[in-house]
């Protein structure tokens, strides 16, 4: 017993120098793998990192003629026939349906027939009224003619009269002096013969004279004023002829005023029928709904023959077959100071398989590129701003099988910073940094 007993007490001494001499080794040993593990943490903060912002978005067009495009009714109408499916695949001009009348103002055959015998007969009328208003036209020059005439011609009366006037005037003078010569000659002529020295035939002869100066006299006095009522007569004829002429050019201006009026009224006429022809003709063009454009047709609104539809119902919805394709994002406010046109962005597309590596984009897999091409001024209901983004020419180009409204993550590239700076930049919740795009986008091309 004393034997094992030292024998356990020289292998308790033998461990012990073991445990002695191994623990400076097994020391040294934590102390490296320390400091290696110091030293590559040291490394990988010094490691350059992509600052950016993610995004969710959807595919999408700048062109708002390669968007979903709702087809409608453009006329109130019942459904008569439809030549097309969902999922079908259309041209443009192709016919998706037909329509049929439900208003009862549209529902005659023959209504543009109709239309056009009444547009043919208001024309007509229109006509007549152009042909009364050259008559009326005519009519006045004749009158005026006459007018012209009539007084041309009771003018020269007026001055026969006149010259009449004066010419029974100074006969009426001159018998009145002969009067009065005559008057004087017989009163001497009787005081000779009271006298005795002329004879009575003498005396007679004398007052034989006197008479024949007074009728003269009372002649050319009653010459003289019926040549001045002649001449006061053709004086009033003149005016009347005036006056009676006008009321007669003035009738018949009214008369052509009164059809200029009518074919006024009748062009206008006239111009509302041409107006109610060609939406007639317009509106029968909108019994079929033709394809805008080539797609695929989808959502249907209406089913069924003999549905009703509004004017401005939606029938049906056709997704353009052509796509320039762009990605359609929303920003959060607070990010938009960072988001410049031009600036680079990756983008990972719904059902396209990728293996993201945030900070560094270069080592990421199954990511594409785009480039943001306009950003929206205004925010949205959701109190975001909407950013577009298009493909980079020459790059990765896009999957070709995207469809309209396929779901995505964007990440726009910011800057690069190193990771310990990245690391206290979120710790203490500040933005990331501001940066030229231009300088990012030549590092990029380069």
């Amino acid at each position: 017993m004393f034997l094992e007993k030292k024998t356990d007490l020289t292998n308790f001494s033998q461990f012990k120098s073991f445990v002695v001499t191994a623990a400076p080794t097994k020391r040294l040993r934590k102390t490296k793998w320390m400091l290696i593990i110091l030293g590559v943490l040291i490394a990988a903060l010094v490691l350059p990192w992509t600052q950016n912002i993610r995004s969710r978005g959807n595919v999408s067009t700048l062109n708002p003629e390669q968007r979903p495009q709702e087809v409608n009714s453009l006329i109130s109408a019942r459904i008569s026939k439809w030549y097309i499916q969902n999922g079908d695949f259309v041209k443009k001009g192709d016919t998706l349906l037909a329509l049929a009348e439900t208003k009862d103002e549209y529902l005659d055959p023959e209504l543009l027939q109709r239309t056009t015998e009444q547009l043919n007969a208001k024309s007509q009328s229109a006509d007549f009224y152009r042909n009364k208003v050259n008559t009326s036209l005519q009519q006045i020059s004749a009158l005026e003619e006459g007018l012209e005439l009539k007084l041309s011609q009771l003018k020269i009366k007026l001055r026969q009269y006149t010259l009449q006037v004066q010419s029974d005037s100074m006969a009426m003078t001159a018998a009145a002096g002969q009067f009065k010569i005559a008057s004087v000659q017989v009163q001497r002529q009787e005081e000779l013969f009271k006298a005795g020295l002329k004879s009575l035939v003498e005396l007679e002869a004398r007052q034989q004279y006197f008479q024949d100066a007074l009728a003269k006299k009372i002649g050319t006095e009653n010459k003289f004023q019926n040549s001045k009522n002649e001449l006061v007569n053709i004086r009033l004829e003149l005016s009347s002829a005036s006056q009676e002429y006008s009321e007669k050019i003035s009738k018949a201006a009214g008369d052509k005023y009164a059809a200029l009026s009518e074919v006024a009224s009748s062009d206008g006429e006239a111009s509302k029928l041409r107006n109610v022809l060609f939406n007639y003709s317009a509106r029968k063009s909108f019994h079929y709904i033709i394809a805008p454009q080539d797609g695929q047709v989808l959502q249907s609104g209406k089913a069924g023959i003999g549905e009703t539809v509004k004017d401005g119902e939606k029938l049906l919805t056709i997704v353009p077959a052509q796509l320039m394709q762009a990605i359609e994002i929303k920003v959060d406010p607070n990010d938009m100071p960072l988001i410049n046109l031009g600036q680079l962005v990756r983008i990972q597309f719904d059902g396209f398989p990728a293996i993201i590596f945030s900070g560094w984009p270069q080592a990421s897999y199954g990511l594409f590129s785009g480039r943001i091409s306009a950003i929206d001024n205004t925010i949205d209901e959701s109190g975001k701003f909407k950013v577009w983004v298009i493909p980079v020419q020459g790059d990765k180009k896009w999957p070709q099988n995207l469809r309209y409204g396929t779901g995505c993550q964007a990440i726009a590239l910011l800057d690069d910073v190193p990771i310990w700076y990245e690391l206290w930049r979120r710790f203490n919740g500040f933005p990331p940094n501001f940066y030229n795009p231009k300088s990012k986008e030549t590092n990029i091309q380069k």
